[in-house]
């Protein structure tokens, strides 16, 4: 459910009856100094909390349609989130994401919960490109930053609260609630519910559930501020996620994607607890002492036809525990004088494990000799310090420069039951690297800013499951080294303001499963023996012309593999197939040139909206449209076998109307009922959420 943009009730009539003439200065936090997206070196698109109202975003499969470059495939228990073709396309818990998301300044599970709703938030920032050299953890191909609003000290009793009825016997109930409980301390209350009919019709002697939904989520903070120098900021979220079941089917199938079939027990439930302390103390002299103190805990349970017909008896079921603990430090310097700079230092503990019993794969269920059985333990765990510094040359002119140090570890503590053959595996594996960043920015005038960088980033390796063969080596770490042009400008006396950007990013020991290299029925990780290339362009633009607001994005992309050869899993083979050499064969492929997967050509977005003024009231129109191209959903791209993932043109549309405090909302997503594959994996296709429309209503107090 999407957040309301809730009225403030503190506006007079005559107040609400000035017109916006400009565009919001928007800010960028993410590198954990406050500065304006437009003089900031950085690729980006940042959303306020009324944005995702206005443009239908309630979680984050939702952001792909509002920002260029971007693509999010979701499967259930899991997401590619992919910026610029770098992400997570291998489904498993060894391969770190390479778009990391941040929850109120915590890095947050990587693979698993990601279907956490927005709810009460401030704003979203979603950077594109290698980050990680300056705070946080190491990210490739971008990172989301998603935080709540705060609790407000001298805010009173304020807040609101927000119903929500729609089709598919939609309801949903959200609020907040801040509370004043000294001079120097405040609390902030807020809660999301929401209960859905399923959107599929399944048919067969499945049990389990239908794939309705219920989710419950809730989230405490306090802010104390004893003195001007001292802020400290408490939150604690917790969800229950219960989505009833990801219904799924063959990825050929000819029938509707809501139409299935399934004859397994269906299930898919996550919770999660997440604590985040955040504490700031500013020196006389200015210098800035910051500590982002992490916590999180979660249980995700899945169960599936894994062949998605009422026919077949293969069947997946699954319980994962994951624990994540983090501390950073950041030392800032002031943000007035000639020379600016930030140093730190980042640790992370992640830690997944695998109760007995409860990882099985049965093709079919029911003997040791069809049962592929996992249990165990795999923790990851990774330090790092950087800095980073900038020089104003001139008035105009500024150099900066960052670097950072990390060195993460992976380890495997896992007994394999595999068709009735015991394996163990106790194995660990360490990467160290030194990533930087340098770049120029160069103001031509207030209105006009260019920048210039050159960047580095670090994905760490990870272990293989053995297979019978032996332990079978680690994957290597995947770096990529980035150069990216940009200008940003104002115009129209600040009505108008663009983004341009150019990138291209060459990456070396680019990791990717396929098959085993010397018996390859099994599935295995490597790395792209040559370098893959990723070059694009991309544009956005925000206008507030008097009543009128406008918004737009662009992305084109290119991307192309580098020399390798492999065989598809999914294929019968026992031939040997060297990842450098080949030779190339039926069943030993060469792959150079192919097209990342998850990397479309072309991604766009538009929006527009106009006020229109009746007496005191407000009633504004709102249209939304997001087109992405067609990707690949493997690096084999085999038509035959699925592997295309056509394009998709979701249109979002809604009227609002603002009367005193009452906010009305009739909204819609996905006008024109597009039913497309929202993602591919194991031979299964997910589809996207159909159409959706409905009335909210918003009462602030």
């Amino acid at each position: 459910m999407a957040q309301s943009a809730a009225p403030d009730p503190k506006n007079k009539p005559d107040e609400t009856k000035q017109e916006v003439t400009t565009v919001e200065t928007v800010v960028v936090t993410a590198e954990r100094r406050s500065r304006p997206l437009q003089t900031s070196p950085i690729s980006a698109t940042v959303l306020s909390g009324d944005d995702l109202a206005n443009k239908g975003i309630t979680v984050v499969d939702q952001l792909m349609f509002v920002t260029p470059s971007a693509t999010v495939n979701n499967f259930g228990q899991g997401i590619d989130f992919n910026i610029r073709g770098i992400g997570k396309g291998e489904h498993n818990s060894q391969t770190t994401t390479g778009v990391v998301t941040y929850r109120d300044g915590v890095a947050t599970f990587p693979g698993y919960f990601t279907g956490e709703p927005y709810y009460d938030i401030a704003t979203v920032e979603i950077l594109r490109g290698p980050q990680g050299t300056f705070v946080g953890q190491n990210a490739t191909g971008g990172a989301v930053f998603v935080t709540s609003n705060d609790p407000i000290i001298g805010g009173g009793h304020s807040g609101y609260v927000q119903g929500q009825l729609g089709n598919y016997n939609d309801f949903g109930l959200q609020g907040t609630l801040n509370i004043p409980l000294a001079d120097t301390l405040a609390a902030r209350v807020a809660f999301n519910t929401e209960d859905r009919d399923s959107f599929w019709n399944i048919d067969g002697p499945y049990t389990g559930s239908d794939a309705r939904l219920r989710l419950r989520s809730a989230r405490v903070g306090l802010n104390w501020q004893p003195n001007s120098a001292l802020t400290v900021l408490f939150k604690t979220d917790y969800s229950h996620l219960d989505f009833g079941a990801y219904p799924a089917d063959p990825v050929n199938g000819a029938n509707d994607l809501f139409d299935v079939t399934a004859n397994a027990e269906l299930r898919a439930v996550d919770w999660l607890v997440r604590s985040v302390l955040h504490v700031d103390y500013r020196f006389a002299n200015g210098l800035l002492l910051r500590s982002i103190s992490g916590y999180q805990k979660g249980n995700t349970q899945y169960r599936t036809d894994l062949d998605g017909t009422r026919t077949g008896n293969n069947t997946f079921r699954d319980s994962v525990d994951e624990r994540i603990y983090s501390q950073e430090f950041n030392l800032l310097s002031p943000n007035a004088g000639w020379m600016k700079w930030i140093l730190g230092a980042y640790w992370q503990k992640d830690t997944l494990g695998f109760p007995p019993k409860e990882f099985v794969i049965g093709v079919p269920p029911g003997s040791p000799a069809s049962e592929y059985v996992l249990d165990g333990t795999n923790p990851k765990e990774t330090w790092a310090a950087f800095g980073k510094i900038g020089f104003d040359l001139t008035d105009r002119l500024e150099l900066e420069l960052g670097g950072r140090y990390t060195r993460s570890t992976t380890a495997n503590d896992v007994n394999v039951v595999q068709y009735g053959l015991p394996l163990k595996q106790i194995q660990e594996a360490e990467y160290t690297d030194f990533s930087g960043k340098a770049a120029l920015n160069f103001k031509l005038d207030s209105k006009q800013f260019l920048y210039a960088f050159a960047a580095s980033g670090f994905r760490p390796g990870g272990l293989n499951v053995p297979v019978g063969l032996g332990i079978p080596p680690p994957f290597d770490e995947e770096k990529v080294t980035s150069y990216e042009l940009g200008w940003k400008s104002i115009w129209l006396e600040g009505k108008v303001r663009t983004q341009l950007t150019a990138f291209h990013n060459d990456y070396k020991n680019f990791q990717v499963i396929v098959g085993y290299p010397t018996f390859p029925t099994f599935g295995f990780e490597l790395n792209v023996p040559g370098t893959t290339k990723i070059s694009g362009f991309e544009a956005q633009v925000q206008a507030s012309l008097d009543d009128w607001k406008f918004d737009a994005g662009l992305g084109a992309m290119r991307s192309s593999l580098g020399r390798f050869y492999a065989v598809d899993p999914r294929g019968a083979s026992v031939v040997p197939c060297d990842p450098s050499t080949g030779p190339a064969s039926a069943s030993c492929i060469a792959l150079e040139g192919r097209d990342q997967t998850y990397a479309p050509d072309l991604t766009f977005n538009f929006g527009v909206q106009r006020e229109f003024r009746v007496g005191d009231d407000i009633i504004t129109p709102r249209f939304n449209y997001g087109y992405i191209s067609e990707q690949w959903a493997t690096l084999f791209q085999n038509e035959s076998r699925g592997d295309r993932i056509e394009s998709r043109r979701i249109v979002n549309a809604q009227i609002a109307w603002l009367h005193g405090k009452y906010l009305w909302t009739l909204y819609g997503t996905n006008l024109t009922d597009q039913h497309y594959v929202a993602a591919i994996n194991s031979g299964l296709r997910f589809a996207g959420a159909p159409r959706q429309y409905g009335l909210r209503l918003a009462m602030s107090f």
